[in-house]
């Protein structure tokens, strides 16, 4: 084996894979040498490539940061270490033997010490926490539903909630509506930290960081405090983020500045009450915040907005200019904290208020696979994540060029090295304050397609990560939070993958366009998995009316995006087909097919058909309620398609009130209670 390939090998990079047609494909030696490079072992040359080698070995015989096993298995122990033994939370201690520890029947996080040195020792459940885990004795067994919404696109009911998006505020009325109507959890977007009052970067799968809230959400009203004061703006059928983040930024702003000594204590009392990391980590949060807010009002970033385009000096954050910074500008500081503390209130508000309403589940969050690389997580732990690499998709039929997400991530040798805390508090974030958590691109737990920076995705490769060590983490920590966990595992899965998931009882997606037999026919509601989510879209794919009438494939031709070679005639003949084998599935009759226009009978069917699936939980878009035909984000594009910016033609409680809509939400209510 050439030592590159060696290289490769021992770093973790897949030399060889397998694409989507199962055709084998070889990465080239050049992308192996400079994604080498970017995970900080050099080889550019034979000498550079031994010392990379000999790097690998000896931190391969350091001491680990942490060691993460499950209940009831004997853990393997590195040669460093010996001898050994445990103690648990509660004191216990318990010896070591062999060359490996003894089961632990105890999950949690408990202190090992060995040959002199003290480590994490993690244990994870065998099990996340499954539907009946979370339901009363008299409601095991029930299979759940509720719905997805877009939290922007939300109208409240009252003119105070119809400024120019939806907030935590109209989330809260629309989780009254659907408890309501039977619904025992609502699936949101990511609600993660986007750039302060930026109105540019929207996306909720780019976010700043995902420690964090997007504080354009918090709503005062839901903890007591006075409305904002927002002046009016035209609220149309699309958002207008350019005008409306930066004028509620404004509102905050003067909210804090207003707020009484006894709010100001209340805020000082829960800050002070967190974790020292926890702590930490809201510090730096706001000092990002702080300083990218100033430096691009000072027209020092070049219009852009990222710590890459800052002044050098503020490139650490532990730096003397950062430091300065931060004492120079408390008031700065502590609005940030504040407003970080506001969205975080005011979302668990919303999950109490869900609890409060009778639903099971509340809030299904949703965990992005990356963050933008020049937002606060990428700024505030150098060392935890990929520098000089992106990460995105291979090519496929569907993307012959492959697909570069422009996100950065966790490193696999940064996570082992910082003992997997930045993966722990991640996990805790995204579950504190909801009751199920769906995990984008949950392949990324075992591997992701990273790209060198400046290079088109087909000169990428997949990077492996310690998959055991991140599911048995997610696990745990579900286990300590008392929730589901969702994989979004849409695509080709990684060997093992599905079997692991399976395994500890995370739920996975199962689309109703994505369902298909071998002979490409739609699959019968009775075979999907009881262990499952059961949904008649994403936000990524079209709405069932869309898809019927042919919604998604104007826009197809339209931005040019048809599969290579083909006609937007092939393409109408080839959907009429496929409405065929839809319609045979969702009905089992000869009953007339409905035209493309017709889309009312094919909701009714599909959403019946959803409802009466195994799977134990079923989440339904809210377009799908509604019969809306276009789809929140089409995947591909940025300003072609307002991606992100739909908004609701009314308030929530009057479209619920029409109706067909009605009738809709009762039989699918119906169908999961039977």
């Amino acid at each position: 084996m050439k030592p590159l390939h060696a290289l490769a090998s021992a770093i973790g990079i897949e030399r060889e894979w397998r694409d989507a047609d199962g055709v084998e494909r070889v990465v080239t030696d050049a992308s192996l040498e400079r994604i080498a490079a970017a995970l900080g072992y050099p080889a550019h040359e034979p000498a550079a490539i031994e010392q990379s080698l000999e790097r690998i070995e000896a931190e391969a015989e350091a001491v680990p940061a942490m060691l993460v096993t499950e209940v009831g298995a004997a853990t393997p122990l590195p040669a460093s270490l010996w001898p050994a033994h445990v103690t648990l939370e509660d004191g216990t201690r318990v010896p070591g033997s062999g060359w490996s520890l003894p089961p632990v029947q105890v999950p949690g996080y408990h202190r090992l010490e060995i040959a002199g040195h003290t480590l994490t020792l993690a244990v994870a459940p065998r099990r996340c926490p499954t539907p009946d885990d979370i339901l009363p004795p008299e409601r095991r067994g029930e299979r759940l539903w509720g719905p997805a919404v877009q939290i922007p696109a939300l109208r409240g009911a009252s003119p105070a909630c119809n400024d120019a998006y939806g907030t935590f505020e109209e989330l809260a009325q629309a989780v009254d509506l659907f408890a309501k109507s039977g619904a025992d959890m609502l699936a949101i977007n990511p609600v993660h930290a986007l750039f302060a009052g930026e109105g540019r970067d929207y996306s909720p799968y780019s976010p700043s960081s995902r420690l964090f809230l997007n504080t354009a959400f918090a709503a005062p009203e839901l903890v007591g405090l006075p409305e904002l004061d927002l002046p009016p703006l035209a609220s149309g059928a699309l958002i207008d983020w350019e005008s409306a983040l930066p004028r509620r930024l404004a509102a905050l702003r003067a909210l804090y500045e207003g707020l009484d000594a006894a709010t100001q204590e209340r805020v000082a009392r829960d800050i002070a009450a967190l974790d020292e990391d926890a702590r930490e980590a809201l510090e730096r949060q706001a000092l990002f915040d702080a300083l990218d807010l100033h430096l691009h009002a000072k027209g020092k970033t070049g219009g852009k907005r990222g710590w890459r385009h800052w002044p050098e000096k503020y490139h650490d954050p532990e730096g003397k200019a950062a430091r300065r910074f931060a004492r120079e500008h408390p008031r700065e500081i502590g609005f940030a904290m504040f407003v970080q503390w506001l969205a975080r209130e005011s979302l668990r508000a919303v999950q109490q208020c869900a609890h409060a309403a009778g639903m099971a589940v509340g809030l299904v969050g949703d965990l992005a696979v990356g963050v933008h690389p020049g937002g606060s997580d990428a700024w505030s732990m150098p060392g935890a994540m990929l520098e000089g690499l992106t990460i995105g998709a291979p090519p496929d039929p569907l993307g012959p060029q492959g697909q570069n997400w422009m996100l950065s991530t966790f490193s696999p040798r940064g996570l082992a090295a910082k003992g997997y805390a930045p993966w722990i508090a991640t996990l805790r974030s995204a579950l504190e304050t909801c009751g199920a958590l769906r995990i984008d691109h949950a392949f990324g737990m075992a591997r992701l397609w990273v790209i060198p920076e400046g290079a088109p995705s087909s000169e990428g490769a997949y990077l492996t990560y310690p998959f055991a060590e991140m599911l048995r983490l997610a696990v745990l920590e579900a286990h300590r939070a008392g929730a589901l966990l969702i994989a979004e595992n849409l695509g080709t899965a990684p060997p093992d993958f599905l079997p692991a998931l399976e395994q500890r009882a995370l739920l996975d997606m199962r689309v109703l366009w994505f369902e298909r037999a071998e002979d490409e026919g739609f699959i019968g509601a009775a075979d999907y998995p009881a262990a499952s989510v059961a949904m008649t879209g994403t936000h990524d794919t079209p709405t069932l009316a869309g898809w019927w009438s042919g919604r998604d494939l104007d826009w197809a031709q339209d931005l040019a995006r048809l599969p290579q070679g083909t006609t937007r005639k092939e393409a109408d003949l080839r959907r009429n087909w496929d409405r065929g084998l839809l319609w045979a599935c969702l009905t089992h009759d000869r009953s007339t097919r409905p035209d493309p226009e017709e889309t009312a009978p094919v909701l009714e069917a599909a959403l019946d058909h959803v409802g009466k699936t195994p799977s134990r939980l079923a989440i339904v878009p809210l377009e799908d309620l509604l019969g809306e035909r276009e789809q929140p984000n089409l995947p591909g594009t940025t300003d072609e398609h307002p991606n992100w910016r739909r908004r609701l033609d009314a308030p929530l409680a009057a479209l619920l009130d029409e109706p067909t809509t009605q009738a809709r939400i009762a039989a699918l209510d119906k169908a999961r209670k039977n």
